[in-house]
């Protein structure tokens, strides 16, 4: 590690302190994205017809629970700088065993957990290739993102389960009492919870971002960088297969094709709500609010008649635009805090 990089990794902590606290916490990126979703909200509800409807509401969570409950280990892993790109295939993977035990005559409750425990070892071999082999994240989970697609569809076939206990599908499509909300949210808030305390109120989260501004200056502090990613790289994989469970119960049904190119819509909500791709930075509040206003959006999109294909050029254009303008903003940033600028600003002040 050479003085430079300490000297920068220092210069850039410093700065999202040497504003007030009104400017660090409105004028950010995840604040853009929270005023962003509340635009859409409010002209979708005004304008397209039925998206004020409860039952809009109702269903909107259910379709982007399986996203929300990703995105939360996601975020943490790609804060250190990594990524996961087999979630998607872990939760086809983990429905697949669910249907498979349970087709073998095993209660839904063992299948179930057999499920989380398949997600945990799928998640744990990521970090052991990652932390202890050393290989690239990105190269590891394009190969467990086929790997894993691959085993699901050789469990199962073409064929599909859809003989599941009546209680727990009721469960999975159940609201709270008296609202419109899907019970699916009460495991989501409790999880939200935990990895907002983790992140932001524990010296694991603190080396999470230290791990991402700079690797060697957090090894150095005291930073167990290969531990680190292994847990989430584990917590990645086993909140994937829960939302795998989920997923079959929502829908009934147990396939290998299920949850395809899901990964992409959670790394979209992640680069979205204002985490970086190069790793430090980033807040789990915006993430929620980015897979919120793509879930709100696509939503709206929807009862206006809109095809799956439109919506989806849309929310991709959409996230170019986001990383494009965080990129063009950066760069603002950095020529406004030029030395001959700096040097120039003193010389005035100092006469």
């Amino acid at each position: 590690m050479t003085a430079a990089t300490t000297t920068t990794t220092t210069t850039r902590i410093i700065r999202d302190f040497d504003k007030p606290l009104w400017r660090r916490v409105l004028l950010t990126r995840e604040m853009a994205i929270v005023a962003l979703l509340l635009f859409v909200v409010i002209v979708s509800a005004s304008t397209v017809r039925g998206f004020g409807q409860p039952i809009t509401l109702t269903y909107l969570l259910l379709d982007i629970a399986p996203i929300l409950l990703i995105a939360l280990p996601m975020t943490l892993v790609m804060i250190t700088g990594e990524i996961d790109l087999s979630v998607g295939s872990m939760v086809g993977l983990s429905s697949v065993v669910t249907g498979a035990l349970v087709q073998g005559g095993i209660p839904f409750e063992v299948a179930a957990l057999a499920a989380l425990l398949v997600g945990l070892v799928g998640g744990a071999f990521n970090g052991f290739l990652v932390t202890v082999v050393g290989l690239p994240s990105l190269a590891v989970t394009i190969g467990t993102l086929a790997l894993f697609r691959g085993l699901a569809v050789g469990l199962l076939g073409t064929a599909a389960v859809t003989e599941f206990p009546e209680f727990w599908t009721d469960l999975a499509k159940a609201k709270i009492a008296g609202t419109t909300v899907p019970a699916v949210m009460i495991p989501f808030l409790i999880l939200l919870v935990a990895f907002i305390l983790l992140l932001h109120y524990t010296p694991f989260g603190r080396g999470v971002y230290a791990i991402g501004l700079a690797k060697d200056a957090a090894r150095f502090s005291g930073v167990h960088v290969e531990r680190t990613k292994f847990i989430l790289f584990a917590l990645s994989g086993l909140v994937a297969a829960f939302a795998g469970v989920f997923y079959t119960l929502r829908y009934g049904s147990a396939r290998g094709d299920n949850a395809t190119g899901l990964e992409l819509q959670v790394i979209a909500a992640v680069v979205l709500g204002g985490v970086s791709v190069f790793g430090g930075r980033g807040k789990i509040y915006g993430v929620v609010a980015a897979a919120l206003l793509i879930g709100s959006l696509a939503s709206a999109l929807r009862l206006m008649n809109v095809t799956s294909d439109v919506i989806n050029i849309i929310t991709g254009a959409l996230l170019i635009v986001s990383v494009v303008a965080a990129s063009f903003l950066a760069w603002l940033q950095k020529a406004r805090r030029r030395p001959g600028r700096s040097t120039t600003g003193a010389t005035s002040t100092a006469s």
